[in-house]
């Protein structure tokens, strides 16, 4: 793809976020009218009160897939266009199973892991795969394992109002920017470009949220930012150090799900299962505000996002040091939010109700 300057950038950004910032309050009123809502239960994960209309991750769908066809238009290469298709056509069979889930329910995980799965193989076969310079087999694993992962993360951060797609534009900002500086110019437009659909659909999805995306749109959104991470090329940067950049952008969904697996699983439960766990929930817990909780959220995505840069610019050593800096505060901060005694048999929990009794004060005989 020819090099494209900076306005070409905002607009790649602007023009998904315009489509979805109108076609969103469409979207509203037909799941309002086919009364396609998510309702309150013990079990949701997301912290709501009412029931809240679906389909929001249509518009974030479509929305991309406009900035895809005039990418396509303007760059006729075949090679371009069949590596469009591609990545095209995988997210919208991921936001298709999504979207079947969000209707009717009741898809098996099996069945959800199966098509992540070939997700995975398809993005290394169309040539958009992790390049190790070692066997093609790892290369493979590699590649599943991080489309599967992080497309199930998005879903699994999808739990506050503005959460998800708040973290996937500010990843979506990092990933373009990394990639404008090292040149690649068709990864930073559509970077930009899953930056701008999923604002576009923040402006009605932020506390108090009017609408949710779904899975449609957090499994399409979490595809879509696995693959840029995939295609980032770093060729200043040493290969050791390059492989943490994408996992710092892409921090925040990877420190909620790596929470929530050790806790359940700590905890006797499912990975799999649902559940008021999350970093965010556990801020609410201690009494911060819904949309404090998400902004917090917000800034370590922002904090690192930069980190990120400055890693892409580093040598092995200092970039190493750097990485383990992150890792050092980020298990600090899991150490304390595993504190946060959110599950019914959680020992703490116990504990802490049991300290809480000891210290109210008697009633007074009247």
């Amino acid at each position: 793809m020819t090099a494209l300057g900076w306005p070409a950038y905002v607009a790649a950004f602007l023009a998904p976020l315009v489509v979805a910032w109108l076609l969103t309050p469409v979207m509203l009123r037909l799941a309002l009218r086919r009364r396609i809502l998510d309702g309150p239960t013990e079990e949701a994960r997301k912290a709501q009160q009412a029931a809240i209309p679906y389909l929001g991750g249509v518009a974030i769908v479509v929305a991309f897939s406009l900035l895809v066809f005039a990418a396509a238009a303007l760059d006729r290469a075949v090679s371009v266009l069949v590596q469009l298709a591609v990545l095209l056509g995988v997210g919208l069979v991921l936001a298709l199973m999504g979207l079947l889930d969000d209707l009717r329910g009741g898809l098996s995980a099996r069945l959800r892991l199966l098509v992540e799965v070939g997700a995975g193989v398809a993005v290394y076969a169309n040539g958009s795969g992790a390049d190790l310079q070692g066997p093609r087999a790892l290369d493979v694993v590699v590649t599943v394992v991080w489309v599967v992962g992080i497309t199930n993360a998005f879903n699994l951060l999808d739990n506050m109002d503005g959460l998800s797609a708040g973290v996937a534009s500010i990843a979506g900002l990092s990933f373009g920017l990394i990639a404008a500086v090292n040149g690649q110019f068709l990864v930073a437009a559509l970077a930009a470009g899953v930056a701008g659909c999923a604002a576009g659909f923040l402006r009605h999805n932020f506390h108090p949220a009017k609408i949710y995306m779904g899975d449609a749109g957090s499994l399409f959104l979490g595809y879509l930012l696995a693959v840029v991470g995939l295609q980032l090329q770093l060729v200043d940067t040493p290969p050791v150090v390059a492989l943490f950049v994408p996992m710092l952008v892409l921090g925040v969904p990877l420190f909620d799900t790596t929470l929530v697996t050790v806790q359940r699983l700590a905890h006797g439960r499912s990975p799999a299962q649902g559940g008021r766990d999350h970093a965010s929930h556990r801020l609410v817990w201690v009494g911060v505000p819904v949309p404090v909780a998400v902004c917090l959220l917000y800034a370590t995505g922002v904090a690192l996002g930069w980190l990120a840069v400055l890693l892409a610019r580093l040598d092995t050593v200092s970039g190493l040091l750097l990485v383990a800096f992150v890792l050092t505060v980020g298990t600090f901060l899991m150490g304390l939010l595993s504190a946060v005694p959110v599950y019914d048999n959680s020992k703490q929990r116990q504990v802490m109700l049991r300290v809480v009794r000891d210290h109210e004060p008697e009633e007074q005989a009247s």
